[in-house]
């Protein structure tokens, strides 16, 4: 969701994110990857302008910073 809503691509997250795309779609698909590899994914999508917002009831989310 944090991809789609800032418009890149896998290629693209993966390139921000100094892994492979093959990296970026196995997290896209729920399979588990070693932490500090989603950290690194993570931070490239907040470096990008992303905002992680934890669960508050009605689930985690994300949304673009202003």
């Amino acid at each position: 969701m944090a991809r789609a809503a800032l418009g890149l691509g896998v290629r693209d997250l993966a390139e921000k994110a100094s892994v492979s795309p093959n990296t970026v779609a196995r997290l896209e698909r729920g399979e588990e990857l070693k932490p500090a590899t989603v950290a690194t994914i993570r931070a490239a999508l907040e470096t990008a302008g992303v905002i992680f917002i934890a669960e508050n009831g009605g689930g985690p989310g994300v949304r673009l910073r202003k």
